[in-house]
This record gives C-alpha cells, structure tokens and sequence, in this order.
C-alpha cells in the first residue's frame, strides 16, 4: 500500500491532533493543492511542459531547489516507469514521493530522550525573533501537563526582556524558573540551576540560552562552557539541543540550521509559526538539506498549539483536500 491511499485512512480517522495540522497548514495547503489543481486543469496529459510547472509549484512551496531536483528526477522515472500519463493518477505518486523524501529509509527520532537516571535536560538555540522563548514555555507546559516537575533557567543573560519574558511565562504556568543578573555568565545560572534540580528531583529541565548568531566564535565557546557545565552535573546531558526556527523565514531558517549545526549538536528542529506561512514545504527542506530531525512544531499562539511532529498528519495537512 503506498502512502496515498495511507493517507485515505488518516482522513476518516479521528484526531485531535490531525485537526490541528488540517487548520495549522491550511495556507500552504490553499496555495499547493490550488496551483496544482490548476495544473492538473491545464494538461490532460503528462509531459516534459507539465513536469516544469510542477518543479516551479513546489520550488514555491518552499520545499528547496535541491530537495525538488532530486524529487522530481525520482518522480519522472517513476511516472515513465509505471506508465502513468494521466496528471490526477500521477497526484498519487507525488503524495508517495513527498512522504518518502522524508522517511528515506532512515527512522527520524521525533521524540525527547527523557532521562531515567536524574532530570532530562533540553538546551535551547536560536536566533532571536524566532519565538524560542515562547516555544520553551509551550514546551515546559506540555510537561507538566504530563505530570512532570519541571523547571526553567533563563541562560540568555545577555537580553533583559529573554529573562523577564521567561520568568512570566513561568508564573503563568506555575513552574520554577532560575535566572541571575543581567549579563552574568549564564554557564553560573545553569550551574546553580542543575544543583537545585538534582536536589529537588526535578523531571524535566528546559534551558534559554542567547542566539546571537552574528559572532559563532563567541557563541560555540559559550555553549561548550554550557554542555562542559551540564555533562558535569547530569551525566549525559543534555538530552536533547533544539533548535528553534520560525518557518516564516524560509530558506533563511534552512541557513540558520546550518550554521547552529557548525557551532554545536543539534538533536532536534522545533519549527514555530508555520500556521502562518504558504510556505510549509520547508520541513522536507529541513529533512533533506541539514538531516535534523523536526521534533516539534507551531500551528498557532494557544499554549497547546506546539504539537510533537508526525510526518504522515503533516503529509495529510497538505494533501487532504486531494483525497
């Protein structure tokens, strides 16, 4: 069975969290399946006119010049293959095609690597403007709703408002947050952070670090000082290093992916704001270009609109309407 007639099942199915991607893709999915209906519209059959305006559609989508390369060279060997000129039997391929640019063979860890022996320590990077302070305290509420004991450490010292901004969040949430001065080594607030959270017993550990990407010199010294400081207090952590990207910068998040991939180790994307972008293709971007996996996504501003990414209700979020 391929995956589109997978994904037939998934829109009889009831979920929750599938009617989330159904509302959080709802731009990308208007400007895809629209232009490739109208495409669809155009050509009866086939051909080398139709396979360019398809390349252009999902060069569009965001989804990355290399990543479209590839997908289509597959595609056209398959269509030329099984024979398929019929532009809404190839439809099917293309769902196929798009869902296995992502799974490749290669299971993505899409889930926390929770810590059985002490707290589960998560750092968190990005640049600023991303949402990653907003992305943390979604995260730390998802927690605790899990039952978890969580805390929260304001290790951007370097902004005021990263501090205070956290220690709202945390009082609306009602977990611990540790911070210290402003421009005080945020290796010292970590430090003193990870000693209570040892004492205290706490589950879940969720850490702000700065993100100013314009000096990575500085910055992967810093976060090496950060992990040294971690990896002595709680023996391998930290668990996870996410990533925070807002999906409405496009190819500039794919950018900024690599470069964070140059300065540390990056376990995971958490990809925010992608209700409010057509250009949703960007997470097979992700995937192909800088093999992160995407742990985690935004598809709205409500505290439980961050939903732990699944491939097969993101393919259905695109595609739903062409079912």
């Amino acid at each position: 069975m391929g995956f589109f007639d997978k994904l037939k099942n998934i829109v009889n199915k009831e979920d929750k969290s599938k009617e989330k991607y159904d509302k959080g893709l709802e731009k990308t999915r208007k400007e895809f399946s629209d232009k490739l209906n109208s495409l669809n519209k155009k050509y009866k059959k086939v051909n080398s006119e139709y396979f360019e305006e398809l390349e252009e559609i999902l060069i569009m989508a965001d989804i990355g010049v290399n990543t479209v390369m590839s997908f289509m060279d597959r595609l056209v060997t398959r269509a030329k293959n099984e024979k398929i000129d019929d532009p809404e039997m190839l439809k099917e391929l293309i769902v196929d095609e798009l869902f296995i640019i992502y799974v490749n063979d290669e299971i993505l860890v899409n889930k926390i690597n929770y810590n059985e022996n002490g707290p589960t320590v998560i750092l968190f990077v990005g640049v600023n403007g991303v949402g990653k302070t907003t992305s943390i305290a979604k995260l730390a509420k998802r927690e605790k709703d899990l039952g978890k004991k969580v805390m929260l450490v304001a290790g951007d010292t370097f902004r005021a408002g990263a501090i205070e901004q956290l220690n709202l969040w945390g009082e609306k949430i009602g977990v611990k947050v540790v911070k210290g001065e402003e421009n005080s080594d945020p290796s010292s607030v970590i430090y003193k952070a990870l000693q209570e959270a040892n004492e205290e017993s706490y589950d879940v550990v969720l850490i702000d670090t700065a993100g100013r990407l314009q000096n990575k010199v500085n910055l992967m010294k810093e976060l090496e000082k950060i992990n040294k400081v971690i990896g002595n207090l709680v023996p391998n952590a930290p668990s996870d290093t996410l990533l925070v990207i807002d999906a409405t910068t496009g190819q500039n998040g794919i950018s900024q992916a690599k470069k964070f991939k140059e300065i540390t180790n990056i376990t995971g994307i958490v990809l925010t704001k992608l209700d409010g972008t057509a250009k949703g293709g960007i997470v097979l971007a992700i995937k192909e270009e800088v093999n992160i996996p995407v742990k985690y996504i935004g598809l709205g501003e409500k505290m439980d609109d961050i939903q732990v990414f699944d491939i097969e209700k993101y393919i259905y979020g695109l595609f739903k309407e062409m079912v």
